[in-house]
Parts: C-alpha cells; sequence; structure tokens
C-alpha cells in the first residue's frame, strides 16, 4: 500500500485547520455573542445573535470544558475564511497527493449538513463516506472500488439529540435544496417518522442512533430532537464505533469539515456487521464491502505503526461479552488467508506494544 507523500498529509493538516476556522465563522458571526449556560451541574457554551424582531436566536455550541471550543471562543472573531486558496488545496490533494475527493452528491450532501450545524450537535459521519477520508488520517493510498457509495450515513447519539437544546433547521428542506426529488422513505415499521430520503435517482441519506436497551426498539424510529424532524434507526453496537471520534476533513469543494469514527473502531465494528448481514442479494455485496475495508484499514494500521490502537478498541470489545466475540470471530473468518495472518500478527504485535493480552479470534 503506497504512504502519502509528507508534503499532501502536511497540506491536509493545514487545510482542516482553515476549513474548520471558516466553517466556525460562518456559524458564529461577530455580531453574536457567547454565554455561558449550566445545565446539569455542567457549563456549555451556547452563541446568541440578534433574529432583527428585537429578540435573540441561541445555539448549542458545546462544552465549556473543552479546550478547543475555549481556545475558539476567544479568537473567534479574527477567523478569516481563504475560500479559494482552500480549494487549491483541496484540488492539489486529491490530483497529486493521492487522496480520495468525495462524489459530488456526497459531498454536497455532506456540505449542506455540516453548514446547517449537523457536527456542531455532535452528529457522526459513518459508512462509505467517511471511509473516503481515511486515506488522509491514516496517510495512505486507498482504493476507488472499497470507497464508491451511493448513500450517507450519519449517526448521533440519543442522549445527546435529547439534551443539547438546539436542532437542525427541517432535514427535507435542506436536502430538497441540493436536489428537489428528495423524499422522506415510509419507514419498514409503518411509523409516519422518517428516518431515510432518498432522491428519484436512489441517492438515500439515513440517521441511525445507538440502541444499548432492549431489542424491543430495533425495527421502531427513535425521535431525534436535534435532526430537524428526521428521525434514526436504533442500531446495535453502533455506540461502540461513534464513541470519541475523530475531526477531520472531507476533500469537496473548498473542504468540509466533519467528524468520523477512529479508523481502529471502523475496522472492528466492521468484523462485527459484516457478520450479521444476510448472505443473499444486496447484503451480500455490502458484506464483501465490509470486510474489503476491514482488511484495507488492518494494513494501513499495520504499515503506519498504529497497531496499539487496533489492539486497544479490540479489547473493548471483546469484553463486551459473548455475543461481541461470536460476531467478532464470524466476521474474522470472512477475512483472507493472508488478511487473517495480518490481523494476527497485528493483534500480538500491539498487544505486547501496549502491555496487555489478547485474544486471536480465529
Amino acid at each position: 500500500m503506497k504512504q502519502i507523500d509528507m508534503m499532501y498529509q502536511t497540506m491536509l493538516a493545514e487545510l482542516g485547520q482553515r476549513s474548520i476556522d471558516a466553517a466556525w465563522a460562518a456559524d458564529f458571526p461577530p455580531d453574536g455573542r457567547f454565554t455561558p449556560v449550566t445545565v446539569k451541574e455542567r457549563r456549555y457554551w451556547y452563541f446568541d445573535r440578534p433574529d432583527g424582531a428585537g429578540s435573540r436566536i441561541r445555539r448549542y455550541v458545546g462544552p465549556a470544558d473543552d479546550p478547543e471550543i475555549a481556545a475558539r471562543v476567544e479568537r473567534f472573531k479574527a477567523e478569516k475564511d481563504d475560500l479559494r486558496a482552500r480549494r487549491r488545496m483541496v484540488s492539489s490533494l486529491t490530483r497529486e497527493g493521492g487522496m480520495i475527493a468525495a462524489d459530488r452528491m456526497s459531498g454536497d450532501v455532506v456540505e449542506a449538513l455540516a453548514a446547517a450545524g449537523l457536527f456542531r450537535l455532535r452528529a457522526v459521519l459513518i459508512g462509505t463516506v467517511a471511509f473516503q477520508t481515511y486515506a488522509g488520517i491514516l496517510g495512505v493510498r486507498l482504493p476507488m472500488a472499497a470507497i464508491l457509495t451511493g448513500d450517507a450515513d450519519i449517526a448521533q447519539d440519543y442522549a445527546i439529540s435529547s439534551e443539547v437544546g438546539d436542532s437542525l433547521p427541517p432535514i427535507t428542506n435542506i436536502l430538497q435544496a441540493i436536489d428537489p426529488t428528495f423524499r422522506p422513505v415510509p419507514h419498514v415499521s409503518g411509523a409516519t417518522a422518517s428516518s431515510a430520503f432518498q432522491t428519484a435517482s436512489g441517492y438515500r441519506v439515513e440517521f441511525l442512533t445507538s440502541n444499548r436497551g432492549s431489542d424491543d426498539h430495533i425495527g421502531q424510529p427513535a425521535s431525534m430532537p436535534a435532526l430537524g424532524g428526521a428521525s434514526a434507526d436504533p442500531l446495535r453496537f453502533l455506540d461502540f464505533l461513534i464513541r470519541d471520534p475523530v475531526r477531520t476533513i472531507l476533500l469537496h469543494k473548498s473542504g468540509v469539515p466533519v467528524t468520523v469514527p477512529d479508523p481502529a473502531r471502523y475496522a472492528v465494528h466492521k468484523l462485527i456487521v459484516a457478520s450479521r448481514r444476510r448472505t443473499d442479494g444486496l447484503s451480500a455485496l455490502k458484506r464483501e464491502k465490509d470486510i474489503r475495508q476491514v482488511e484495507l484499514l488492518v494494513e494501513s494500521l499495520q504499515q503506519t505503526r498504529r497497531v496499539s490502537d487496533l489492539v486497544l478498541v479490540y479489547n473493548e470489545a471483546w469484553e463486551r461479552g459473548e455475543r461481541w466475540q461470536a460476531a467478532i470471530r464470524a466476521g474474522a473468518a470472512m477475512l483472507s488467508d493472508q488478511s487473517r495472518d495480518r490481523l494476527r500478527a497485528c493483534l500480538r504485535t500491539g498487544a505486547l506494544d501496549i502491555g496487555e493480552n489478547v485474544t486471536i479470534p480465529f
């Protein structure tokens, strides 16, 4: 697997900082002010801005003890947008640096949702669109075959959605500004709420949330107050995937700041997900893609000497109990012989690096 030149990795980091600065300036213009609010004995930053009618609009920013947020609160009025330069950087990274640009529809969808406040409200981009960002995070070139997609998946923790006291504008309005044919997809349960939206050509945007309780919640859409009228499908194992996400850039236009799962956590989660897919039709194709993405990430983590990261999240999943262990074993059994050998080597090396025991899944 070919590594991306350090010059381009440095450029991506610079693009990320500039894009985050620009997004912050757009979200929090100079005519507003930051206000600390205490909720359940914890302090959060909110942003107050005049609404032109003698009142104010309040938006959630984040925890006051987040050092990055605190620093930005101090300097937000000095932020400047360098749109043209960032577009040139994205072009260089994708045309010369070996990184992957998002397809136009995925990029436009994520850009619009990000501008509306999706990631400020602590949602996480998951699925193949998130996988596209891992070339930049890991510094390796990933093959296009593992990256192509026809959908965008978004996850948000239910407790976060319920407690932030803020919301996106109506999801349907955001999506129809991109493609007027976006429509809510009737839920399979017969519920009136929708967790997915689709265009006439079949492009799909789906919202998901974690389910840590009874399986009775599976198949029923969860109300998500922060998602602009969209509900979300509760899924097992999703809380593991979206824990401790990382910030990066989706290479689209001038760069879109996004939050994605940690790549090692993504790899372990895909092992589990692959084991639970059906063996026919579209599910079989998705399972093959899951396994291919696992294989590429394990190889990338080995090549970039991040196997200890893999062991830490692998052990976290393994220690969750027999159901998790069975799913990991089943997913690992689908790997090629070469990839099983590589996973075995990564787990053993990583365990030695951090001084932990590890159970090989085959």
